[in-house]
């Protein structure tokens, strides 16, 4: 859409005033956000309500409530005919308020100005028994990225506690979970029909609560969690929990999951739709979207949408299976692409924009360069339960062939008014390092390489090997650092031949399950030796429906049932955190001690000079070489 033809009947009505200038005396639905409205496809409160317009529904959407005076924004839309919809953002609520230290962030991304405080912790809840309090007979449906990861038993890490499935704390009526175009749309044909939402328990990619004595009689595959009590005291049954969800959360025909969560009551939680296809994702992107934020926010800024305004989103999904990240849980393992035109489409609609100068900030996903993966044999793939398909090595069923990709950049490259287009999102370079007998792939991986270091590089690209240490590695369910090493390697080179200076950020996480003062001294010396001085770092935070957080709760690996050793305390955390910053002198003594404290005084000399660590021993209560001796490079 031309923006200097928007007008505010072009966005979705967010006050009684714009449902008055449509001749609206009431809506079918009320969609509560805790983003401000960006009405974009890359903002979900923006998707939901045009999926549910084009449904035909009339839809208003009330952007970051207060919940804190007389509910007035609770009141002004009125009881809507079907339901209320509910997301807390496209983030985690807490994860958008609180460090991994669980102090409180200065900004929002999310919000006008990067404004802290538009939102409240755990929104989804917040939001829930307020409507359910104004108005207890209109069904409530929740989504979005919160509730998704909360259906089952979960560990919250700000209560430091278990907690069950979100339903019974938000009193909501039913879950979306994952993506939600295909669920709404089946909500709604079935609502048409003149079905009740209590009585909506066939939806794929829904959960509900029910009584004990009346689960829904299903032809599909179930399987019965360990009841949310049992986890309570038990550790080990929340670990066997977890692994069951993981797998199924990442296979094509998934089961039905029953858990219990006292002696009278429990979660249904149906398995997904099927992966999208094109034709589906691309209807998403169709939509008339504004692809602007609403007026409201006139001289505001919102800073998640300064940073992928002139972007593109071009799949969803990721077969990585971190063990840190819940994408797979969410959006699902099985990559899901746009078509070439559907992309092509968007790009020319970005270059018509008044403040588009030429040039693309990304055309990613998840991981850029997944777009078009799938297996060779779909068979295969269906009968399938890897929680990755790239891990511990590539599956040989993967198709890596990066050759649709390439013609994708070539072709948005040669669109008028294109200069640049940058691939902002990170990639994995371990598709690009593939050892494969399939010579059209190791053709391709190679390409692929030569154009992102010639082409597609804003001055830096951004890798995630997130550490350095095998075993670390290894429950991260992340490759080798020795392919960091190979595709350093090959970026310099690529770098060196076409007269760029270009660098490469890799992205480190500290305080991992797993993870040991000693590993990250390691990590420290490896990344000195590489000339790195780290930026782009962060403490490991436990967030819902992960496996690194079910070993942080547990202490045991759900797959193996091993113990494994996190740390945990505020000291333990922070005492990894500093080797990230090895070459700040306020941290130089802290590490040295540390260093000689569990054994690796081997590593002082790697990490401050140059001099041995026997000649540095010698030397240690001498103040004059001590302090030529802690000199910084």
């Amino acid at each position: 859409m031309n923006p200097k033809q928007v007008s505010l009947t072009d966005f979705l009505p967010t006050t009684k005033k714009e449902l008055e200038i449509r001749g609206w005396d009431e809506v079918d639905v009320v969609l509560f956000s805790g983003d401000a409205y960006v009405d974009h496809p890359s903002f979900g409160g923006a998707v939901v309500g045009r999926v549910l317009e084009h449904e035909g529904l009339r839809v208003a959407l009330v952007p970051q409530p207060n919940w804190r005076d007389d509910l007035r924004d609770f009141k002004k839309m009125g009881k809507p005919r079907l339901f209320f919809a509910i997301s807390a953002g496209c983030m985690d609520s807490m994860v958008s308020h609180y460090t991994a230290n669980k102090r409180l962030r200065s900004d929002d991304a999310y919000s006008p100005n990067g404004m802290p405080g538009f939102r409240p912790d755990r929104a989804t809840i917040v939001y829930s028994r307020i409507l359910k309090e104004l108005y207890p007979d209109v069904p409530i449906v929740i989504g979005g990225i919160e509730a998704s990861l909360r259906r089952v038993t979960h560990y919250d890490y700000w209560d430091d506690e278990l907690k069950p499935c979100i339903l019974s704390d938000t009193g909501a009526d039913l879950l979306i979970y994952g993506m939600g175009e295909l669920p709404l749309k089946a909500i709604v044909k079935a609502l048409k029909e003149g079905k009740k939402v209590s009585e909506l328990t066939d939806i794929p990619q829904t959960a509900f609560l029910t009584s004990v004595a009346n689960i829904p009689v299903s032809d599909q595959k179930t399987i019965t969690l360990f009841a949310h009590k049992e986890c309570l005291k038990d550790k080990v049954k929340q670990a066997k929990n977890f692994r069951v969800v993981d797998e199924e959360s990442n296979k094509m025909c998934a089961a039905r999951l029953i858990q219990p969560l006292d002696d009278k009551n429990c979660v249904v939680i149906n398995p997904p739709f099927p992966p999208m296809s094109s034709e589906e994702l691309d209807a998403t992107y169709e939509l008339p979207f504004t692809r602007l934020p609403h007026p409201k926010y006139k001289g505001k800024k919102i800073p998640a949408y300064e940073m992928i305004k002139f972007s593109v989103n071009i799949h969803r999904g990721c077969f990585g299976g971190c063990s840190f990240c819940a994408i797979s849980s969410h959006q699902g393992k099985f990559i899901m692409s746009r078509s070439e035109d559907s992309i092509l489409t968007e790009v020319k609609q970005l270059t018509q924009m008044e403040e588009f100068k030429g040039y693309l900030s990304d055309l990613g996903g998840p991981s850029a360069n997944m777009y078009k993966m799938s297996g060779k044999n779909s068979e295969l793939c269906a009968k399938c339960s890897r929680y990755s398909c790239i891990h511990p090595s590539i599956c040989k069923n993967m198709n890596t062939d990066h050759s649709t990709l390439l013609q994708l950049y070539k072709k948005v490259d040669q669109l008028p008014k294109i200069k640049k287009s940058f691939i902002g999102s990170g990639i994995r370079y371990d598709l690009l390092l593939q050892e494969t007998a399939d010579e059209k792939a190791k053709i391709s991986q190679k390409e692929y390489t030569q154009e992102l270091v010639r082409n597609h590089v804003s001055g830096r690209l951004k890798v995630a090997p997130e550490h350095t240490s095998e075993g670390v590695l290894n429950i991260m369910r992340k490759p080798s650092f020795n392919l960091f090493y190979k595709f350093k390697k090959e970026f310099d080179s690529i770098n060196k031949e076409c007269g760029l200076n270009q660098q490469l950020i890799p992205y480190f996480i500290s305080s991992h399950p797993g993870c040991k003062e000693a590993d990250m001294a390691e990590l420290a010396c490896i990344t000195k030796n590489l000339d790195f001085k780290l930026e782009q770092i962060q403490d490991f935070t436990p967030t819902p429906m992960t496996l690194s957080t079910e070993i942080y709760y547990t202490g045991i690996h759900p797959y193996t049932l091993e113990k494994v050793w996190t740390p945990r305390s505020k000291e333990e955390k922070l005492n990894q955190r500093k080797f990230f910053f090895w070459y700040k002198k306020e941290n130089q003594q802290s590490i040295i001690n540390d260093l000689r404290k569990i054994g690796r005084s081997d590593l002082i000399s790697q990490l401050f000079s140059s001099t041995s660590n026997k000649g540095r021993e010698e030397k240690r209560n001498a103040p004059k070489n001590r302090q030529k001796r802690n000199r910084f490079r």
